[in-house]
């Protein structure tokens, strides 16, 4: 069994939403792909007694615990505090952390607060973790089962912190069996959709089935044991990517890691050595943005509805549109997108418009209609998205999926339309 990792964060500036708690995410994803199972995230402002209490709690119930924020040389950082009286450990003073934080001052040619002597003062028995990068020296130490590790809250501190002292720690402290993460994004189809689609596999008990939508895309995610056979791992990997078909626009976990949907299409039109010209309604310039610095986009354009000029066939005129451009541009591909709606529906989150994209050739006409609704900008992100992502089913069709390793140990395997690649 792994053993159980609690994150915490102090400040109130977290609990009362002025500041995102990054912290948290990034420390989680770390550390599960360590081994921990994270039971709790947990935020507390900068109150003395809840801070005690939720210590000892941690104290008692998790194998370890890493907490951000508290840290630094004011009055509301009280983690030393706290934990000095939540485990009645005297606060010592520590002149090696006092000379570190005197030399960061020193090298910036500026007079060091007499405040900032807080921050050399430790709980008994801890354990100096030096920072290099700001003020705020984290410290860690062991109560009843809970090893604690206490990092400053400010990001780039704590990420640098974390890597280089505590990651190293927590290899040598505890026995871990790091999980296997498969991860099959997608695009154009939505959670409830994905789990239908799939209901029909059984998942065995030990593999975890999750799922996360994102503004770009649905992530269907699949957690394995350490143990479990690489070859099963695949095959349920197969099973559901072939279900999901060419919705599915990549695969993490498998040998590979990708990007996003720009990132495949940009690899894909990369080795074709294709470019293109588009043209943009809905989307509004946001594919274009999205695509920035990308060589084989030539040109991109603006148009505005052709509504409110009175066209009605759509898919004709997008087809026309796209006819003209190939004969003055230089691209090898024209994408053309164009959707039905005014300006107010466009706007109202409770009306959807109706997205035409419409890819030309050397093949000939490519195209696809879909309905996209909800506010204005997830309309404007989500046209972009599709449009770019007939550009990448077309690629996919005409060239399979870009080798993403020159590794002689890379299988391929052939699943549902899809293409894979598996460390052998």
């Amino acid at each position: 069994m792994n053993p159980t990792l609690e994150i915490f964060s102090q400040g109130e500036e977290v609990v009362t939403g002025q500041t995102v708690d990054t912290n948290a995410a990034w420390l989680s994803e770390q550390v599960v792909s360590l081994g921990f199972t994270v039971t709790r995230h947990t935020a507390v402002g900068d109150k003395l007694n809840d801070l005690i209490a939720l210590l000892q709690e941690i104290s008692v119930r998790a194998d370890c615990c890493l907490c951000t924020g508290g840290l630094g040389p004011t009055s509301d950082d009280l983690t030393a505090e706290a934990v000095s009286k939540a485990f009645n450990l005297p606060l010592e003073f520590d002149p090696l952390a006092f000379e570190q934080i005197q030399h960061f001052f020193i090298l910036r040619n500026r007079v060091m607060p007499e405040s900032n002597r807080k921050q050399a003062l430790f709980p008994k028995d801890s354990k100096r973790i030096d920072n290099a990068w700001g003020t705020a020296p984290g410290f860690s130490l062991q109560i009843g089962r809970c090893w604690f590790a206490f990092m400053p809250g400010v990001p780039s501190e704590m990420r640098h912190l974390f890597l280089e002292s505590i990651q190293p720690t927590l290899s040598s402290r505890f026995v871990l069996r790091p999980s296997q993460l498969v991860t099959i994004k997608t695009i154009g189809i939505g959670e409830s959709a994905i789990q239908q689609y799939i209901s029909a596999i059984e998942i065995p008990d030990k593999v975890q089935l999750g799922f996360r939508a994102s503004p770009d895309d649905v992530q269907t995610k699949l957690l394995f044991p350490q143990d479990y056979p690489e070859r099963d791992r695949v095959i349920l990997v197969e099973k559901v990517a072939a279900e999901l078909g060419d919705h599915v626009f990549a695969i993490d976990g498998l040998g590979q890691t990708s990007g996003d949907l720009v990132f495949v299409v940009d690899q894909l039109m990369a080795a074709g050595k294709h470019t293109l010209a588009a043209v943009e309604t809905a989307s509004q310039g946001l594919l274009a943005a999205k695509c920035m610095g990308a060589e084989w986009l030539l040109e991109s354009r603006y148009q505005q509805s052709l509504e409110k000029m009175g066209v009605t066939d759509l898919l004709a005129s997008a087809k026309t549109l796209a006819s003209a451009i190939q004969q003055t541009s230089a691209a090898d591909f024209v994408l053309v997108q164009l959707y039905a709606g005014d300006n107010k529906i466009f706007h109202d989150k409770d009306q959807a418009i109706i997205l035409y994209n419409v890819l030309l050739t050397k093949h000939g006409f490519y195209q696809t209609t879909h309905p996209v609704a909800g506010p204005a900008p997830r309309k404007q992100n989500q046209a972009a998205l599709l449009a770019l992502d007939l550009l990448r089913r077309y690629l996919v069709s005409i060239h399979g999926r870009p080798h993403p390793s020159n590794d002689n140990h890379i299988r391929r395997i052939e699943a549902g339309g899809l293409t894979l690649y598996v460390n052998e």
